[in-house]
């Protein structure tokens, strides 16, 4: 039997099951007080009804809308199609859905009309928010993330909130490490903006060189962009016209040296027999290049599902949950872009 509107409701499905109303809740609601056998009859039962939680209720009885905005911004124009960034997104949507959550992109323009990011969390009704890859310096990012609802930040530490991040500092000291370790003493850096990730990296770096005994010319540290290839490709002429060029040049990401790849191709150099190359983030189409370029894999998968299991840690255990800083490691991915040497 179905209500009068023909929705299957949890009434319809104790019914079918023979069991109380209160324990086909708890049920669908994944509590652990129902024995197994109970709980996996219950939730078979409504998938064949075509059971449909009735979401307005909930939100009225709750108080919540089980739904959770993503800032996320690019100002490289890559949109989702940022390797590293919509693997974080799409682990963070799977692991929403599984606790039951929808996910709604926050963005300055709903229907033509301007407003905050946070004026349009508010009219979203959202229960928290997660941030990735933003200005953190723009007013309306800051008066978001100081709002009243619940903030994680993605790979970006900022106003004691919580944050998961790679370890940056620990991938930064690996790549080194791996390319001082096959004979390099000329390794140069090209790094990202100027932000905290670039920073750790920059220091996992120095303090590879250093337990190698290597000293670094400064000419050797040049300033590029994530995820641009252009800036990159400057960065890569730049450093083969020193007078004592690299033997080894390291990239702020894959996609950012592809840039590399063409001006070293210009040049008429070849990798790695004329210089090595390593990058970061292990992107699929790092393993497809040729020579396979040596990286480190970012655990995206990893980023967005604990960003997500925090912020609804967050959400729902507002008066328990501590915030903290979430590393997550990742894995150097040996290819054959980095030459021995002696």
């Amino acid at each position: 039997m179905k209500s009068e509107n023909g929705a299957v409701t949890i009434r319809d499905i104790s019914k079918k099951c023979g069991v109380s109303v209160s324990t086909v809740s708890k049920a669908l609601n994944h509590y652990g007080d129902i024995g197994p056998e109970t709980a996996e009859l219950i939730r078979r039962t409504a998938r064949e009804m075509h059971y449909v939680p009735n979401i307005a209720a909930r939100q009225l009885k709750t108080n919540s809308s089980h739904n959770i905005g993503v800032l996320f911004e690019d100002e490289t124009g890559s949109g989702l199609t940022h390797e590293y960034f919509s693997a974080i997104l799409n682990a963070a949507k799977d692991e929403a859905e599984k606790l039951g959550y929808d996910i709604t992109f926050i963005g300055k323009n709903l229907g033509g009309r301007s407003m905050s990011y946070l004026e349009h969390s508010r009219y979203r009704k959202v229960d928290g928010i997660l941030v990735a890859n933003v200005n953190f310096e723009n007013p309306a990012v800051v008066e978001l993330v100081r709002s009243e609802l619940p903030v994680v930040t993605i790979d970006y530490a900022f106003d004691s909130n919580s944050c998961v991040m790679s370890d940056n500092l620990a991938g930064g000291y690996s790549l080194t490490s791996y390319i001082a370790g096959k004979g390099h003493r000329k390794i140069a850096f090209i790094y990202g903006d100027q932000t905290s990730v670039t920073n750790k990296r920059r220091i996992g770096f120095n303090r590879a060189l250093k337990d190698y005994g290597i000293e670094e010319p400064e000419e050797y540290l040049v300033q590029g962009r994530y995820h641009d290839p252009s800036k990159s490709r400057e960065a890569t002429r730049y450093l083969m016209e020193l007078p004592d060029p690299p033997t080894a040049i390291l990239y702020p990401d894959d996609y950012s040296y592809l840039g590399g790849m063409i001006e070293l191709n210009k040049m008429g150099l070849s990798v790695p027999k004329d210089v090595s190359v390593a990058a970061y983030d292990g992107i699929p189409m790092s393993q497809v290049l040729r020579p396979k370029l040596t990286t480190y894999r970012q655990n995206a998968e990893q980023i967005g599902q604990l960003s997500v299991k925090k912020l609804v840690e967050k959400i729902e255990h507002s008066r328990t949950c501590v915030d903290e800083e979430i590393p997550v490691t990742g894995e150097l991915l040996e290819g054959s872009s980095v030459s021995q040497i002696n």
